[in-house]
């Protein structure tokens, strides 16, 4: 996910936390446990890419696909993460000290706090398309949610209108309500939303601030926990709807293919999702072809309710315009490759070995290799890398032990 969602999404869980959590004796205790609370919320939840620094390690693109959702994302750094945070607020913040020395329900939320932050970060990454190891040493395979899109702005209404209406100051308040309408209003309008998307998006507001007024009207209601643990609600119930309409997703996808090509096999379905809606996916298949010696992939578009929107209805900006006689599915570009030139590659060239730690959907020409998860086959996005002026220069160093992706198609009969 991008980091201000992972931002909004730890602001939210740490003010949840901080308001499920018995007051603090004093009035100055409790405004500096909140304070903690959501510097902790916020700060976890974006402490695994710290990796980002990493990347430098290795060339271009290597350093980034590499490293970047590596050591850090994994549940056993998580670990020391936690504890190298704590330490730092320990460390830098004198009146957090005293209160975590002095309070042990401080201690426990302060924990808590760190701990679900650092999990949620790593949870909510691989719950896209990208992927994450979280189980690294023990298990070195990638794992893909396919679920969710990058940037996710049902989090940012879910999370950040009851973190507005808790902020003190009309002002303010109204100034980063407005500011989280706003945006996705511009987004709908920038082609990247639907019309019925934002509606929803509005809708899920309006019922937030529904039950943060009425919840503040109620004796002992105005500690704003009501409203924030309905939005951790709300964000749940999405992701279950996303996963039920990706699995409707790729069993439709399963039987297109079989339609179209019963000899192949098909081994994967990438799925994008696209942002707050459950109907419209983006997709790349990848499949062998035995008789042949080749794999072939795949790329389209799909709405998995065309009765009420067309996959030619789906928003352009996410992954272009589809254009299809089919109301349901839309094909946009088909390649096929030779097994045995992937198996020479890997063999041969230790760049192109590297890179196949992390590419999911590898399309190849005669130069350069870019993972079609994300753009058509023969158009380059941050993934591409040049192998064949590669060959003759020192390998790369450090490469961590990733599980290939492609595991499958690597394999020689």
């Amino acid at each position: 996910m991008d980091n201000l969602t992972h931002s909004v999404v730890g602001l939210g869980i740490g003010a949840l936390i901080d308001r499920s959590v018995l007051p603090e004796a004093t009035p100055d205790a409790q405004r500096v446990r909140t304070r903690m609370l959501l510097t902790l919320g916020c700060l976890a939840s974006n402490f695994p890419d710290l990796d980002l620094v990493l990347t430098k390690l290795v060339e271009a693109p290597l350093g980034y696909l590499l490293h970047h959702r590596g050591h850090t994302h994994t549940l056993l750094a998580a670990l020391g993460e936690v504890v190298l945070l704590l330490g730092l607020v320990w460390l830098l913040w004198p009146a957090a000290r005293r209160l975590l020395g002095a309070s042990p329900r401080a201690r426990f939320a302060a924990l808590l706090t760190a701990c679900v932050g650092m999990v949620l970060h790593i949870t909510m990454d691989g719950l896209n398309v990208y992927g994450v190891h979280p189980f690294w040493p023990f298990d070195a395979h990638w794992y893909y949610g396919d679920l969710i899109f990058i940037v996710e702005p049902v989090f940012w209404i879910a999370f950040g209108i009851p973190l507005a209406l808790i902020v003190r100051g009309t002002v303010r308040r109204r100034c980063l309500l407005a500011l989280l309408v706003a945006v996705p209003v511009i987004v709908t309008f920038a082609g990247f939303l639907q019309w019925g998307s934002l509606a929803g998006l509005l809708a899920l507001a309006c019922a937030l601030a529904w039950i943060a007024r009425w919840r503040r009207q109620r004796p002992g209601g105005e500690r704003g926990r009501t409203a924030l643990a309905a939005g951790l609600a709300a964000a749940l119930a999405f992701v279950g709807v996303q996963a039920a309409a990706m699995h409707t997703a790729r069993d439709t996808i399963a039987v297109a293919i079989a339609r179209l090509d019963p000899g192949e096999h098909l081994l994967d379905t990438a799925l994008s999702a696209y942002p707050a809606n459950p109907l419209c996916w983006s997709f790349v298949t990848v499949a062998t072809d035995a008789a042949n010696g080749s794999y072939h992939l795949r790329r389209g578009q799909l709405s998995v309710a065309p009765g009420i929107t067309r996959v030619a209805s789906c928003p352009a900006g996410i992954a272009g315009r589809a254009a299809a006689d089919d109301a349901q599915l839309a094909w946009q570009s088909d390649v096929r490759d030779s097994l045995a030139r992937l198996h020479d590659l890997q063999q041969k060239n230790c760049h192109f070995n590297a890179w196949m730690r992390f590419a999911r959907a590898p399309a190849i020409d005669g130069t350069t290799a870019t993972d079609a998860r994300w753009s058509p086959p023969g158009s380059a996005n941050f993934s591409t890398m040049a192998y064949a002026h590669l060959a003759d220069t020192p390998c790369p160093r450090p490469v961590p032990d990733w599980g290939y992706p492609r595991e499958d198609l690597l394999r020689r009969p």
